[in-house]
């Protein structure tokens, strides 16, 4: 494909915008997060879902200011400054961040009439355990697999990692459906967002808007899946954390075009190491 220069944004727009300006005073929680990651996008859509009061800090990864670096030494967001200690507590890794803001859930006064989860009650551990497995599959494949489609130059190997991306979101609607009963919370059966669907939605959300831009990619034809995405992405805590659709093709013309040192995640792709 012809690179014609585009560059990340900086900020965030439409609803996420609207989203991080509501979120911009000091609270507890200051998420630092940049506005095109899907790693931040998935903790931003559990803050908002599991209505845990934070403070959005949009910085730019790639320029890695003293402060990020103080929370994420690596320069990678998402990471969390805990402010209510002294010093405030730095953590990071969107999935542990995620483990984090599901502990903490149990202890946060909310406004709604029941408390949200995004895992199966403690009192059923082995649903718990078919939530984690399904969120491993994600993160172990299809996350990986979704870089190497975009970033793949020559054709062959886009049809290639193509096939393997579908694979893997087709082993995803398999585990969803062996698991279904059992696992809940989760939209693929229920009404309320569930862990699995909060791993894989930043990453099924730019396969609707950058695959499709940059690779012609198609999503799984089945009604289920179909009316499962839907759901998915319209749902009001995954609608107001992302920005206009500009926003991703610009911000992700760089992984399309496999630009050198586009960031830490496609220098591993490149590289065949595990991400970041």
């Amino acid at each position: 494909m012809k690179d014609t220069g585009k560059a990340y944004h900086t900020s965030c727009s439409g609803l996420a915008l609207q989203t991080a300006q509501a979120h911009a005073e000091a609270d507890n929680l200051t998420l630092f997060g940049s506005c095109f990651c899907p790693f931040v996008h998935r903790v931003w859509i559990a803050l908002e879902y599991l209505k845990i009061p934070y403070q959005y800090y949009e910085v730019d990864p790639y320029r890695k200011p003293k402060d990020l670096l103080e929370v994420s030494p690596k320069g990678l967001v998402p990471a969390l400054r805990l402010n209510n200690y002294s010093p405030p507590k730095p953590l990071n890794e969107s999935t542990v961040i995620l483990a984090y803001l599901e502990d903490l859930s149990d202890g946060v006064s909310v406004n709604h009439a029941h408390q949200r989860h995004l895992l199966p009650a403690l009192s059923d551990p082995y649903a718990r355990a078919l939530a984690r497995l399904e969120a491993d599959h994600i993160n172990r494949t299809l996350v990986p697999v979704f870089y190497r489609y975009l970033q793949a130059q020559d054709s062959a190997d886009q049809i290639t990692h193509g096939k393997a991306f579908l694979a893997a979101i087709e082993k995803l609607i398999e585990l969803f459906e062996k698991h279904e009963g059992t696992v809940q919370p989760g939209l693929w059966a229920g009404e309320e967002l569930g862990w699995a669907d909060v791993m894989a939605v930043p990453w099924l959300f730019r396969a609707t808007n950058v695959l499709v831009h940059y690779r012609g990619f198609s999503l799984p034809t089945s009604n289920k899946f179909k009316a499962y995405l839907e759901r998915l992405l319209q749902h009001p805590d995954v609608q107001k954390t992302c920005s206009t659709e500009q926003l991703y093709l610009d911000s992700y013309e760089r992984y399309a075009a496999n630009r050198p040192h586009t960031s830490q995640v496609a220098n591993a792709i490149n590289s065949g190491q595990e991400l970041p």
